[in-house]
Formats: C-alpha cells, sequence, structure tokens
C-alpha cells in the first residue's frame, strides 16, 4: 500500500513508498482510510522538532475512513462501518490517569502517527477502544477532522466550560481556534477571533462559515478597545490561546475579566516564558492548561456532529492526493488557507 512515510529524524525526511498493508490481531481494526488531516505535529515532524515522533513511522492521526477488517477479539466494530479514530493506540493501563480515562496525560502513551503507523496511508490499524462509528449525517471528510475538534472540545467545554450569553475570545484563527469557535458559537457565546493581517483568509472563513460575531485584526485595531466597547469595559468572559504566541497570552490576561479563565491550548517556543502573572494574581484569573483530548471529549464531538451544529468540513481549504503530499504540508506550513487534508482513497463519499 502507499504511505507517506518519515524516513529519519532531522528535517524532511519524508516521501512516498509503498509497504505491506497492516495485518489485524487481538482487538485490532484495519481501515481504508479516506482522508488524512496535515496537523501542526505533522509538521513539527517534518521540520524534526517533535520529539514524540518515533521514525521510521507512517505521519498522520486525524483521520476517516472504512473498517475492512477485524481482529478475533473486536466485538463492537464491523466490516463497513464508517468511522474515525481516536490517536490513542496503546497506554500503560495502569497509571492513575489511565484509570480515569485520562490517557493524554498517560506518560507512557503510545500514538498513532508517533510511535505507531499512522493514516497518512491507504490502511492503518486502530484499537477498538478508540474507534468511533460515525453518525449517519456525517461527512467523511468532516469526520477526518473529529480530533482537532475534540481538542476543541476538551478546550472549551471540559476546561473551559463556556456556556450561553459568555463572550470569549480565541487567539488564532487557524484550524483549532476555528473549530473552537464552532464549538463556542454552538454552546450560545458571544465569539471574538483575534488574529493578524495574514489571517485575512481564515477570518473569511470564520465570518462567512462559521458565523464568528466579531474578528480583531490586531495589526488594525487595537483588541483592548474592541472588547471594552463589547463588555461595557468589563472584560471577555474567557479566553482561549490557540496561536503559540507569549504576547497573545499577555493581551488574553489583559483583556479577560476579573475572575475570568484564560485556556492555554497552544505550545510556546520555549519551556520558560515570560507572562504577566500579575495580573492572574491581581485579577484573580483562572489559568488552565488544555492537552490535546481525550475519549470524553470524542464521545461530546460525536454528539455535536450528529446534531449538525458543528460541521468541520468548512475549514477544509485544500484537499490533495497521497502522491501530491508536499503540496499540501507546503500549504500549511507557509499558512496557506486554513486546513489541508489528504485523500487516501479517492471516491469514498
Amino acid at each position: 500500500m502507499k504511505v507517506v512515510m518519515k524516513t529519519a529524524q532531522g528535517y524532511d525526511n519524508m516521501t512516498v513508498m509503498d509497504i505491506p498493508e497492516p495485518k489485524v490481531e487481538g482487538d485490532l481494526v484495519k481501515i481504508k482510510i479516506a482522508y488524512s488531516g496535515i496537523c501542526g505535529t505533522d509538521l513539527h515532524a517534518f521540520k524534526g522538532t517533535y520529539a514524540s515522533t518515533k521514525t521510521p513511522v507512517v505521519l498522520g492521526h486525524e483521520f476517516s475512513g472504512i473498517v475492512t477488517e477485524v481482529g478475533p477479539e473486536v466485538t463492537r466494530i464491523k466490516v463497513g462501518d464508517r468511522v474515525t479514530s481516536e490517536t490513542t493506540f496503546a497506554t500503560c493501563e495502569t497509571c492513575v490517569y489511565c484509570k480515569t480515562k485520562d490517557y493524554n496525560l498517560c506518560s507512557n502513551r503510545k500514538g498513532i502517527g508517533t510511535h505507531q503507523n499512522g493514516s497518512m496511508a491507504e490502511y492503518t490499524l486502530s484499537r477498538e477502544e478508540s474507534i468511533h462509528v460515525l453518525p449517519d449525517n456525517v461527512s467523511l471528510l468532516s469526520a477526518s477532522l473529529t480530533e482537532p475538534l475534540a481538542c476543541s472540545v476538551h478546550a472549551s467545554i471540559e476546561k473551559g466550560d463556556v456556556q450561553k450569553g459568555e463572550t470569549i475570545c480565541i487567539f488564532g484563527a487557524g484550524a483549532i481556534g476555528l473549530l473552537l469557535a464552532q464549538v463556542a458559537k454552538a454552546r450560545g457565546a458571544y465569539v471574538i477571533l483575534a488574529g493578524l493581517t495574514s489571517d485575512e483568509e481564515r477570518f473569511a472563513v470564520g465570518k462567512e462559515k462559521i458565523l464568528v460575531d466579531r474578528t480583531v485584526d490586531q495589526m488594525k485595531e487595537n483588541l483592548a478597545d474592541v472588547v471594552k466597547e463589547i463588555t461595557g469595559g468589563v472584560g471577555v468572559d474567557k479566553v482561549f490561546e490557540c496561536s503559540g504566541a507569549v504576547p497573545a497570552l499577555n493581551k488574553g490576561l489583559e483583556i479577560v475579566k476579573k475572575k475570568g479563565k484564560v485556556i492555554q491550548m497552544g505550545v510556546f517556543p520555549s519551556e520558560k516564558e515570560c507572562i504577566a502573572t500579575d495580573l492572574i494574581l491581581h485579577k484573580e484569573i483562572e489559568y488552565i492548561g488544555s492537552r490535546s483530548q481525550k475519549p470524553s471529549s470524542w464521545e461530546k464531538s460525536i454528539e455535536l456532529l450528529a446534531e449538525g451544529t458543528v460541521v468541520p468540513e468548512v475549514i477544509v481549504t485544500k484537499i490533495v492526493s497521497l502522491d501530491d503530499w508536499r503540496e499540501g504540508f507546503d500549504a500549511s506550513i507557509n499558512g496557506e488557507g486554513v486546513k489541508a487534508v489528504i485523500c487516501c482513497n479517492a471516491g469514498m463519499e
């Protein structure tokens, strides 16, 4: 089968190649891949800056497809099911976090596309526990973005508890920021999306397809003044930092109201950064980390997909074939469009 393989550590070292199709055993399920999203993690792997990538490995962990074969221990998933899958391939099963299914916090977790061959391939394997059967109304294209949706659900609902009538500000108009905006709008929040002039196309997607209430190009407008006008000087209820930019975080601490929440999703350049801790203290801000997603995040995401209140495919701006994977990576690295997706097997919709 055809795959996109990261052959060795370091910059690039990626190529299309043919390898044998994976074989099922135990509780494993073989999936014919329809679409595989190109994620920021994949870009870091491409650049050689993601330490978790264990080469050689097939990249990709955002995907959808159809089940073609199941292992002898599989009881719930059937051949022909339209599915998506969590990224967890294996855990230690013994730590305190595994016992509560907080797999995103297991130190010995093994992930699809990092430790185990992933979804930029014609076929991949996943364990039955990680697989979710799709509602009939959900397209395979939308379903391929359930993983970033689940990350957004974990941040906005499980950590941020966004409620109807609240005003929130999202920093970062990329895929995660726009999916989080969809979830927040579905919850009835007023959404401000903050970014830069280079986000013009992404702002358009936010306004036209997600109905974001207000976009702010911070190179042209003063975000603090905009927030002051919208909130009557009180500040936003919650801030979500999705850009990985420290100045955005500090601006978020400035514009959030007293006793408000700031949720960090973005990964900053350095392990230790200079942030405005005086604001956290004197405004009694709740500063919360939100790492990836976990099974409960996926369950809620599938509910939102079934309801039709969140439609991830609206953020897809580029689809390429496995052979043209580099075109999709280049567009993503250059910040062109919002979300690039690889079509791994044509004609599956």
